[in-house]
C-alpha cells in the first residue's frame, strides 16, 4: 500500500475512534438515503431465509439438499439432466412395494394392488423431480443470483461511502491545516459514492417485479406438480376401488382343514433323545484362573479431542443416501453443520449427515 494510502487508512481509523468514543458527528445522509438502504437490508434478508427455506422444503433431507444446490442450471437448459441425482421418498416407497407386490405374486389381491400402487409412487416420484428441477432453474438460481451480484454490488457501494465519509470529516474537522484542494477531492469523492449507492439500491427496488415473476414461478411450478399428482393418485384410487369390487364379487373358498393323520406315540424314550444323561462335572472355585477373564471387543478409534467432535447418545441408522451410521459411545468428527437440526461429520473414514439430537457435542465447530 501507498504511503497517500496508509495515510487515507489512519485518517478514517482516527475518526471512527472519535466519533465511537468521542462521540463527534459525522455527516448525516438524507433521510430518503437511509430510508432506501433500510428497504435494501430487509430485501437482502429476505432473499436469503427463502432460498434456505424453499430448498428446505423441496428437500428436507440434507444430503438430498446439498445435491440440489450443485444441480448446474446449463446442463438442464440443454436438457442433459433429468433426474436431480437423488431419490425421492415417493419413489422408494414405490420400488419397496412392487419388490412385495412380485413377492406375494398375482394371485394376492393384496400383491396385486400394492404393484398398481408402487408404479404410481413412482410416477409421483418422476413428477418430483421435475418440480424441484423447474423450482431450481426458475426461482432458486434467480435469487441466488440476486444475492450473489445485485445485492453484494450494493454492500459494496455502501461500504465505499462509509470509508470515503470517514476520510471527509476528519479532514473537514481540520479545515485550515490540510490544503483546500485536498478535502475538495474528498468531498466529490464522498458525494460520488453517495450517488452510485443510492443509484443502485434505486435500480434494485425500482425492478423488484424481476422477484414476483420469480416467485409467480415457483406458484406455476407447484400448481403443475399438484395437478399431475392428483390426477396420478385418482387414477390409483379407482383403481383400488374397482379391485375391491370385484373382490367382494367373487364367491369366497371356504377353509377345509385336511383331516389328520394317526399319529403314533411308540416306546417312551428319554427326554434328552435316548442319550443317558451324564453328571455335570463339579466346579471349583480352584478351577478359574485370571487368564480365563473374557476380553474386552476393542472400541472405534477415537479422533484428538482438540478437533471438533462429538459423542454419540444413542445408535443412529441410515435411512437415507448419505446419512452417517454409528453407535452409542462413538466418537464422531465433525467436519460442518448443515443447520440447525443436521451435522456432518467422520467416522472410520465414513463421511456423512447426522441428527444433532442423536449426539452430545464435545469440541464445537469453529464460529
Amino acid at each position: 500500500m501507498s504511503v497517500a494510502g496508509l495515510k487515507k487508512q489512519f485518517y478514517k481509523a482516527s475518526q471512527l475512534v472519535s466519533e465511537k468514543v468521542g462521540g463527534a458527528e459525522g455527516t448525516k445522509l438524507d433521510d430518503d438515503f437511509k430510508e432506501m438502504e433500510k428497504k435494501v437490508d430487509v430485501t437482502s434478508k429476505a432473499v436469503a431465509e427463502v432460498l434456505a427455506r424453499t430448498i428446505e422444503y423441496l428437500q428436507p433431507n440434507p444430503a438430498s439438499r446439498a445435491k440440489l444446490t450443485m444441480l448446474n442450471t446449463v446442463s438442464k437448459i440443454r436438457g442433459q439432466v433429468k433426474s436431480p441425482g437423488y431419490p425421492q421418498p415417493e419413489g422408494l416407497l414405490g420400488e419397496c412395494m412392487v419388490r412385495h407386490g412380485k413377492e406375494l405374486g398375482g394371485e394376492s389381491n393384496f400383491g396385486d394392488a400394492l404393484l398398481d400402487a408402487g408404479e404410481s409412487m413412482k410416477r409421483l416420484a418422476e413428477v418430483k423431480d421435475s418440480l424441484d428441477i423447474e423450482v431450481k432453474q426458475n426461482f432458486i438460481d434467480p435469487l441466488q443470483n440476486l444475492c450473489d451480484k445485485d445485492l453484494k454490488e450494493i454492500q459494496h457501494h455502501l461500504k465505499k461511502l462509509e470509508g470515503r465519509r470517514l476520510d471527509f470529516d476528519y479532514k473537514k474537522k481540520r479545515q485550515g491545516r490540510i490544503p483546500d484542494e485536498e478535502l475538495r477531492q474528498a468531498l466529490e469523492k464522498f458525494e460520488e459514492s453517495k450517488e452510485v449507492a443510492e443509484t443502485s439500491m434505486h435500480n434494485l427496488l425500482e425492478t423488484d417485479i424481476e422477484q414476483v415473476s420469480q416467485l409467480s414461478a415457483l406458484v406455476d411450478a407447484q400448481l403443475d406438480y399438484h395437478r399431475q399428482a392428483v390426477q396420478i393418485l385418482d387414477e390409483l384410487a379407482d383403481k383400488l376401488k374397482r379391485r375391491m369390487r370385484d373382490a367382494s364379487s367373487r364367491p369366497k373358498r371356504e377353509y377345509k382343514p385336511k383331516p389328520r393323520e394317526p399319529f403314533d406315540l411308540g416306546e417312551p424314550e428319554q427326554s434328552n433323545g435316548g442319550f443317558p444323561c451324564a453328571a455335570a462335572p463339579k466346579i471349583s472355585a480352584s478351577s478359574f484362573r485370571s487368564s480365563d477373564k473374557p476380553t474386552r471387543t476393542p472400541s472405534r478409534s477415537m479422533p484428538p479431542l482438540d478437533q471438533p467432535s462429538c459423542k454419540a447418545l444413542y445408535d443412529f441408522e441410515p435411512e437415507n443416501d448419505g446419512e452417517l451410521g454409528f453407535r452409542e459411545g462413538d466418537v464422531i468428527t465433525l467436519t460442518n453443520q448443515i443447520d440447525e437440526n443436521w451435522y456432518e461429520g467422520m467416522l472410520d473414514g465414513q463421511s456423512g449427515f447426522f441428527p444433532l439430537s442423536y449426539v452430545e457435542v464435545l469440541v464445537p465447530l469453529p464460529q
